[in-house]
């Protein structure tokens, strides 16, 4: 007899009904490859759940109009048409967390809730802004490495002077990436309201070991202290951001000013900076609290591929944002996705415990619901929200930084 073979519709809205519900309950046994997946199913499944509903109903209803469709395929496209639905509005009720954290953190009145621009939903993968200019590749340091590059976003044919400094560091598993991938929604926006926003490549493991990338994001903040004056902005006032292992090595930069271990031949150059917002960040690289997540990264990838041979738990320890927190830390702006299955949220929780016991600063932190890892890469409506909460905290924090002192 012949084989049953699904209709093209069927096997089609089963892709999606799976990206729809891996988004809704991602699988976090299984080890790492099971971990990838999830996020890259619940990724895609979760932060572009509008445009794959529309693209899910369309497929149904010009299958349907050629009679290509199957009673599976239309439960499927139900299936499929549902998750996507409560994905996007879960999506979209992340201003909720984000409002209160912000306002009770800033002092202020609930922010207003802005109307998502359609438009800008139709084409989530464009991230520019008009009116943004972007000077490539400045060599930040005298090195043989074509990585030691960055990136300026600014608003064009604007005459600046002091505007405030965005500093953006990629992430990608400290192995790859790079300054044009990540953080692209934000700096436009930043930039297009008058800031000036740094993107920076590093060094790469395991070509390059650790502590390769903290050097050259210190190598960069020292040179963006020296000479940021010249492109328009504050040397005196920079942010870090980043997400992933970019969130690792914003958070560590900002907690470990002209600490010389990691500024090796530059140990009087100046990184300082007034504050940092870290995403879906690993803060712990040690597994000093034993969580199985934490232990995994460091004996998995740590271990493996970033950190030279013959490092002791010390080495990890130094290597940790958490360890590093003291009360003259900077302010933090700290989010990350509930259901993170690449960073454990634990990771977060952790940190924001330890910066709120020691620090002297205000600290802020969301857990995005419904979020995976990477939420802000494509503009999709969680991104939006978060970027929109982001500029209200820089701008809060700007502002907070440039008062005049009463008195």
């Amino acid at each position: 007899m012949p084989r049953y073979l699904p209709k093209p519709h069927t096997v089609r809205q089963a892709a999606l009904a799976s990206l729809a519900v891996i988004a809704l309950r991602p699988p976090r046994r299984g080890g790492t490859r099971v971990a990838i997946g999830s996020f890259a199913a619940g990724w895609i499944g979760g932060d572009l759940a509008p445009q794959l509903l529309a693209l899910g109903a369309t497929d149904t209803a010009l299958s349907a109009a050629r009679r290509r469709v199957s009673p599976l395929g239309l439960a499927l496209a139900g299936v499929a048409a549902a998750g996507f639905a409560v994905n996007a509005r879960r999506a979209s009720s992340s201003h909720g967390p984000l409002d209160s954290a912000l306002s009770e953190t800033l002092g202020a009145p609930p922010g207003e809730r802005l109307p998502l621009d359609v438009r800008r939903l139709a084409r989530p993968f464009r991230m520019t802004e008009p009116g943004v200019e972007v000077i490539r590749d400045v060599r930040y340091a005298d090195s043989d490495s074509s990585r030691a590059r960055l990136d300026i976003y600014r608003p064009a044919g604007a005459d600046l002077t002091n505007a405030p400094v965005l500093f953006q560091i990629h992430g990608g598993a400290w192995t790859i990436g790079s300054k044009e991938q990540q953080g692209l929604l934000l700096m436009n926006r930043m930039a297009a309201q008058g800031w000036v926003c740094v993107a920076i490549n590093y060094r790469l493991a395991p070509q390059h070991r650790w502590p390769a990338q903290i050097v050259d994001v210190k190598r960069a903040l020292a040179w963006v202290h020296d000479n940021i004056a010249s492109y328009g902005g504050n040397p005196d006032y920079v942010i870090t951001t980043g997400g992933s292992a970019g969130g690792h090595l914003a958070a560590l930069a900002a907690l470990t000013p002209g600490y010389a271990p990691f500024q090796p031949g530059f140990e009087s150059g100046d990184t300082r900076v007034q504050g940092c917002v870290p995403l879906y960040g690993v803060y712990d690289v040690a597994g000093d609290d034993g969580d199985v997540y934490t232990t995994a990264v460091r004996d998995g990838l740590w271990t493996q591929k970033i950190m030279p041979r013959g490092v002791t738990r010390d080495d990890f320890r130094e290597a940790s944002p958490i360890n590093h927190v003291t009360e003259d830390s900077p302010d933090f702006f700290v989010l990350h996705g509930a259901l993170d299955t690449l960073v454990s949220i634990r990771q977060a929780n952790a940190f924001v415990e330890r910066l709120r016991a020691v620090s002297q600063r205000t600290v802020s932190y969301v857990e995005m619901p419904g979020a995976q890892h990477a939420f802000d890469v494509f503009g999709g409506i969680r991104a939006h929200r978060a970027v929109a909460a982001m500029e209200r905290w820089l701008q809060w924090h700007h502002t907070q930084h440039t008062a005049p002192v009463a008195g």
